[in-house]
């Protein structure tokens, strides 16, 4: 790889991962582990390889859309956005990051895998003495529930 080429994936890679979920503006997609890949293809293009956090999420294309126009913005040249199924996303591949970053916006990050039956904190206060309202909250990959501490709602990423 040429040093021109080296320059043009690493400001690919930086454009990339400064793009932002669009239902949780607080983090991104980077964050959130859906970058699966950055590279160059054979044909020159830079190609990105996405993994949706559900395959039914209706956030899908404008996340195609700004990756697209953050490589355009970076001057990079040609691009191509691919989404990957496979392996699914899981909640595991949210970065410390991605979960700090939930946390401050008021959403409870997943707890990894092996901690699934770990207590739910709240992200407002930190008590550990919560309850699920709801299986659904605003997004179908966030249940509603409460703090009976402070007794504000919050959202929950579910584990997947």
């Amino acid at each position: 790889m040429t040093r021109d080429s080296s320059e043009r994936l690493e400001r690919a890679i930086a454009a990339v991962s400064a793009v932002f979920d669009p239902e949780i503006p607080t983090v991104s997609i980077a964050d959130l582990g859906m970058v699966r890949a950055v590279r160059m293809a054979a044909d020159g293009a830079i190609e990105v390889d996405l993994t949706p956090t559900y395959s039914g999420c209706p956030a899908t294309e404008p996340i195609a859309r700004e990756v697209r126009a953050a490589l355009e913005a970076a001057g990079v040249g040609p691009a191509r956005v691919n989404w990957v199924l496979s392996p699914p996303w899981t909640t595991d591949w949210i970065t410390e990051e991605g979960r700090k970053a939930l946390r401050a916006c008021g959403i409870a990050p997943p707890p990894r895998r092996a901690e699934a039956n770990a207590p739910v904190p709240c992200p407002h206060c930190g008590s550990e003495d919560t309850e699920e309202l709801a299986p659904f909250g605003s997004t179908p990959c966030k249940a509603l529930w409460r703090c009976r501490s402070c007794r504000e709602p919050f959202h929950r990423f579910k584990c997947l």
